[in-house]
């Protein structure tokens, strides 16, 4: 359908440049979206893909083990098409205090946002509405520390940012006015809670995501934040219980194509092309979600039954695998305290899984050691390359 531009341009001098910034229209869109045959198959595929992504908890014996590298790997993700460089396991291994030493740097932005993950959930489960505060909120841990930590965490914009391009004036997207951020947030949290607004959850959280990068409130983290809220939307509106579906991953790999359908948007009101785009997305996502999720499982019953062959030392390394299920990267002294067993325990444990090839020493010492869960951690590993 064609609409024309979903905003108004107004020209503005920046930094000594002439630009023009682009104001979107309050949603929803004008004309309303047409949810026709093609697009209204792909939003039964992708709830049809929700529905079996929100049944891994009668997959998992413990959906909270696939929670915790899950998010961590969506964080990896989500941060590397902001330009970092960290891997899921400087992740793991910066978060665990016996292994001092670990490069920080971008490994720092990666474990705000999993706090800032983490806080939103915590929020939206004691019963606060998603609302521009807790975007607020979210935005502050996402750049409490590192870099961008110096641009207004936690405050809407005061003044022009812009994207792509090494200035305003030959920028790929300006956003709106700074005096412009507040009205148009308002906006966006009114359509997210108006009761009038009959539109499917999925295709709401389509909508919000592209509206939350156009308006793009804050000076730095906006895509991060962006790409939290379709989650948040979609745990608010109990399309999920757990918070397990992640586009990150599916935006990497089609980054060209979903700045050139945002654009779309702004530029021909496209809408119905971008939701297509976006709902292949949570199809996709979520049908690799309970891949990974079987995978993981058919992985544990298999070592579990190698660890049982292993004679007097199985009872010790079943409770040091069960550790490693929770924390793929571990040291003996965690296995120690989390397992609840000796050190000498936890040592004859985690030599049997050595030796059974379940896990992988790291540093080559003799003291300080540290093991990952090889197996594990490359089936998690899948797509975290940096780009």
């Amino acid at each position: 359908m064609k609409r024309g531009t979903s905003g108004r341009f107004e020209t503005r001098r920046v930094a000594g440049e002439q630009v023009r910034a682009f104001v979107p229209r309050k949603l929803p869109p004008d004309p309303a979206v047409v949810l026709d045959g093609a697009l209204q198959l792909l939003l039964e595929q992708a709830l049809l893909g929700l529905g079996r992504l929100d049944s891994l908890s009668t997959l998992l014996p413990d959906t909270s083990l696939f929670l915790y590298t899950y998010v961590r790997k969506e964080a990896v993700l989500s941060s590397q098409i902001e330009g970092t460089q960290s891997s899921l396991s400087d992740l793991l291994l910066f978060e665990l205090e016996s292994a001092p030493g670990v490069p920080v740097g971008d490994v720092i932005e990666v474990s705000n946002y999993v706090g800032a993950m983490n806080h939103g959930l915590k929020r939206l489960r004691g019963g606060f509405p998603l609302c521009n505060r807790l975007i607020r909120e979210i935005h502050g841990i996402l750049l409490s520390r590192g870099r961008g930590s110096e641009k207004e965490p936690g405050e809407f914009r005061t003044s022009q940012n812009w994207v792509g391009g090494t200035r305003p004036g030959n920028a790929t997207f300006v956003p709106p006015p700074p005096e412009s951020v507040a009205e148009c947030m308002a906006n966006l949290e009114r359509f997210l809670h108006a009761k009038r607004n009959t539109a499917p959850s999925l295709i709401k959280a389509g909508l919000a995501h592209v509206q939350f990068e156009s308006i793009h409130p804050f000076l730095d983290g906006n895509g991060r934040v962006g790409r939290l809220l379709i989650t948040f939307l979609l745990c608010h509106a109990h399309v999920l219980r757990e918070p397990i579906l992640y586009l990150s991953l599916y935006l990497k790999q089609h980054r060209d194509e979903y700045y050139r359908l945002l654009n779309k948007v702004r530029s021909e009101g496209e809408w119905e092309n971008w939701l297509a785009f976006f709902l292949r997305g949570v199809h996709e996502t979520a049908d690799g979600a309970v891949s990974t999720a079987q995978k993981l499982v058919a992985l544990f019953e298999e070592d579990r039954a190698s660890i049982e062959q292993g004679g007097r030392a199985a009872g010790s390394a079943l409770r040091v695998h069960q550790v490693l299920k929770e924390r793929p990267i571990t040291s003996l002294q965690e296995v120690c305290r989390k397992a609840r067993i000796s050190f000498p325990a936890a040592s004859s444990g985690m030599g049997l899984l050595e030796d059974r090839g379940v896990v992988t020493e790291l540093t080559g010492k003799r003291r300080n050691r540290l093991f990952s869960y090889r197996r594990y951690l490359a089936i998690l590993n899948e797509g975290t390359e940096p780009l």
